[in-house]
């Protein structure tokens, strides 16, 4: 028996909005039936539809917030957050100057280094190296070395004369803490031919992992003196690097410097120096936004074509309905209930899983890398060594609220369809 033949046997005509009767027959209409297979299908392809488009938003936000985060707080934690450089002379006075920027309100660190690229090289292999000369005290504060040292120690680092190098180094290498690492530079004494590359040894005293596979795969820190007279630097440095409590405030720490510095410095900050990387970051999340909303569009439309063969195989069960004396109002929502079931339990479920996924997204990851044997994240090709994922709720609810709205919308056309409905003219082609 069809839900427009039992209908007609007790049709409450005057029944208030959304009355259990309206509840009850858009139910019926929701569960398979043989006839009308092919509308079961349609809304079952929709329902997935939304649930795939509503989890995979989720996700991909979750995992674009996390690595703007990730690499946010690893590129700055490191580089630092403000770079003064000298105008008019060396930074021989770079004591003086890093203590009185340490009073400046605002400053966390201000770190003199020494940076000059070079080659580095071992009985295994080489490479291109970033060499950063830095005191012992300054290392230890940067919490992104001094917290993930995995081998050797940075205690007496200025005394020992080593190095400490990244942890993906020193696997391209071939390289354990006691082993001797080679550096190589172009620019060493000059003699009367020209100036001759400067080659030394330097014994390693420490293996850190940032996480970063760039930095790890590049730096080399060395004791601040050592960098001098490996470089040439006659007593300066090339950089105060400073590290300030706010990124957000650097602009305001910025000013304060150029009012509170003891001589002239040209100042940069990570905004300037990052500018395209985060920006093309920025474009990316909101092209895949957009992308995956069209697959939410795409199954809301779905429901649009499903509810209009839905509306069109129970057109002589809404015809008697009507001579019944069923109101207008009533067929109208009982199809947009009908509609928005699909959309509710496709966003609920898209919901539930998207948040899944994204609080266990580096557990998942794990377990495909053992099944298949091979990584899907390759921290070489996309710089972070594990998958971030930093859930916005306000992001989330967002992206249910889209779904909820699109799906509202897409029955409206549908259910007002089947209110105009002309019982007469319905029954005579029924």
């Amino acid at each position: 028996m069809s839900a427009g033949s039992e209908a007609r046997e007790s049709v409450p005509t005057g029944t208030k909005a959304f009355a259990g009767f309206e509840w009850l027959l858009a139910g019926r209409y929701l569960r398979t039936r043989r006839r009308e297979g092919f509308v079961s299908v349609i809304a079952g392809f929709s329902f997935l539809g939304i649930l795939l488009g509503v989890a995979t938003l989720i996700i991909v936000m979750s995992v674009m917030n996390g690595f703007r985060k990730e690499l946010l707080e690893k590129i700055v934690g490191v580089n630092g957050h403000i770079f003064a450089t000298p105008i008019d002379r060396p930074l021989d006075d770079y004591e003086q100057v890093a203590a009185k920027l340490r009073q400046v309100q605002g400053i966390k660190l201000a770190i003199p280094l020494v940076e000059g690229q070079a080659l580095a090289s071992s009985q295994v292999g080489n490479g291109g190296v970033l060499v950063r000369g830095i005191s012992e005290g300054d290392i230890k504060s940067i919490p992104f070395i001094a917290g993930n040292v995995r081998q050797g120690t940075l205690d007496g680092f200025t005394s020992a004369n080593g190095v400490a190098i990244g942890r993906r180094l020193a696997g391209s290498l071939g390289l354990q803490v006691g082993d001797t690492i080679t550096i190589v530079t172009p620019r060493g004494a000059s003699t009367p031919f020209g100036t001759a590359p400067r080659i030394k040894a330097y014994p390693v005293t420490a293996i850190f992992e940032i996480g970063m596979s760039e930095f790890d795969a590049s730096f080399v820190f060395m004791p601040l003196g050592e960098a001098q007279a490996y470089f040439n630097r006659d007593g300066d440095v090339n950089v105060i690097e400073i590290f300030i409590n706010d990124p957000d405030q650097t602009q305001a720490v910025r000013d304060r410097i150029e009012q509170d510095a003891p001589r002239p410095l040209v100042l940069s900050d990570w905004r300037q120096r990052n500018r395209t990387f985060f920006n093309a970051l920025e474009v990316e999340r909101n092209v895949m936004f957009i992308i995956l909303t069209l697959i939410v569009l795409v199954a809301t439309l779905n429901i649009v074509s499903g509810l209009i063969m839905l509306v069109k195989d129970k057109t002589e069960d809404i015809a008697i309905m009507r001579t019944m004396g069923v109101s207008r109002g009533t067929v109208l929502r009982v199809f947009l209930i009908t509609g928005a079931a699909i959309g509710v339990f496709g966003t609920l479920a898209g919901f539930i899983l998207g948040i899944t996924f994204a609080k266990n997204i580096q557990t998942i990851n794990k377990g495909l890398s053992s099944l298949l044997g091979v990584n899907p994240w390759d921290p070489t090709v996309r710089f972070l060594s594990d998958i971030p994922s930093v859930i916005d709720w306000r992001e989330v609810m967002s992206v249910v609220l889209m779904a909820l709205i699109l799906s509202l919308l897409a029955t409206l056309y549908p259910a007002w369809k089947a209110a105009r409905l002309d019982p007469v003219k319905a029954l005579r082609m029924g």
